[in-house]
């Protein structure tokens, strides 16, 4: 069976700037199933999640694994903070790469937002000192001079890990709010030192800094086809203020291509639909969000969108400002989505699935603990879809 001739542009091959080609224009997305120990260490679900995959994208980035204990956002993901929990990342890495899939790991520090910390710790950390209250009323700590070199290290070596485990690359994410983003967000960071918000230059430079450390690791020890992946938002607005800008956005972006061979760079917000988002405020005001970053960056690296691409039809237009298209939650219930659209099998995709097709879809029993929450402010999968996996968390 042939891929019927309006998704033809979906499955041209595409060449990443180190060589590494892939075979079509899909990427499963981050992705986090609350399977893994509560050390944060690879279990036999995991394995048999990623296993059922492995065919589903050429290129496969996993859910977010913390590099620190203080940077843990969900309870049972995956851990990178110390060697002990390479033996296990290095089978997943090999599940993930049984089909030919290059397989990247996302390195992630959920800052003031890592609410394991909080309820393990009673701390968490951001760029400056905040007071909140939700999930419990609680002080957010300013990080130390001290404490931003020691969170610079701790990504360095999880990306010393990543490739002793076998990872084809890794992924630094700055999106949604993650803690390198709130360095560059007048929202979060009120420092007034040289990471401070005096310039976009000082706000910059946490996530400068992250990057230089990774990629010397990477020229040091990595593979010459070694792939280092981006993931960013490309505004930050409450309302009518601006955290930070497209414009700002893009000065980081300048900064980041020029301490670290950027393979790709994937764009990730809050909300629906969000491969279709538009910038809100700034000279961009009303301009498509991807359209903005593609038209400044296309032809140096390739983009990724991502955020509610669901169908066929949503992938190639989501194609139309972007190099790659990232979907996770639609490979959830169908793995085989990809396929079945190579071979002109569209009609034949499903993203409902019943408790008889659990064993095929190799969905984890604690499946998505959290997670369906973030799923309903996406809407990608349908209502009955969402209802299944919180009857599975419970």
């Amino acid at each position: 069976m042939k891929t019927t001739a309006q998704y033809k542009p979906l499955f041209e091959k595409l060449t990443l700037p180190n060589g590494v080609t892939l075979d079509n224009r899909f990427v499963l997305s981050p992705m986090i199933t609350n399977s893994s120990t509560a050390e944060g260490y690879v279990t036999e679900e995991d394995l048999a999640y990623a296993e059922r995959r492995a065919g589903s994208a050429p290129l496969q980035i996993t859910g977010a694994a913390y590099i620190e204990e203080y940077g843990q956002l969900f309870e049972y993901g995956f851990s990178i903070d110390d060697d002990r929990s390479i033996e296990g990342l290095k089978q997943l890495a090999q599940a993930m790469k049984k089909d030919g899939a290059k397989a990247i790991i996302q390195l992630t520090h959920a800052g003031r937002f890592a609410k394991i910390s909080l309820k393990d710790f009673g701390v968490v950390y951001g760029p400056s000192e905040m007071k909140l209250k939700s999930p419990v009323e609680h002080t957010v700590l300013a990080m130390s001079k001290r404490k931003i070199e020691h969170v610079i290290i701790q990504y360095a070596d999880a990306t010393r890990r990543a490739i002793k485990a076998g990872f084809d690359g890794v992924e630094i994410s700055s999106a949604q709010r993650l803690l390198i983003q709130t360095f560059l967000s007048t929202f979060s960071n009120q420092r007034d030192d040289e990471y401070g918000t005096q310039t976009i230059e000082n706000r910059s430079r946490f996530g400068i800094e992250v990057l230089q450390a990774v990629q010397k690791v990477i020229d040091e020890e990595a593979p010459a086809d070694f792939i280092l992946g981006f993931r960013g938002t490309p505004e930050e607005t409450r309302g009518n203020e601006i955290g930070y800008s497209a414009e700002d956005f893009l000065y980081f972006m300048e900064r980041a291509m020029e301490v670290a061979k950027i393979q790709y760079l994937a764009t990730a917000s809050w909300g629906k639909n969000i491969y279709k988002q538009t910038i809100r405020q700034g000279k961009f005001k009303g301009k498509s969000m991807n359209q903005v970053v593609y038209d400044h960056i296309a032809g140096r690296i390739p983009v990724m969108a991502t955020g509610g691409i669901n169908s066929p039809e949503k992938a190639l237009e989501a194609l139309d400002f972007a190099d790659m298209v990232g979907a996770s939650t639609p490979f959830v219930t169908e793995p085989d989505f990809v396929l079945k659209l190579k071979e002109g099998r569209e009609t034949e995709i499903n993203l409902g699935f019943t408790q008889e097709e659990l064993a095929d879809l190799a969905i984890p029993e604690r499946a998505f603990k959290d997670i369906v929450e973030l799923m309903d402010i996406g809407g990608s999968l349908s209502d009955d879809a969402r209802k299944e996996l919180r009857m599975l968390r419970k």
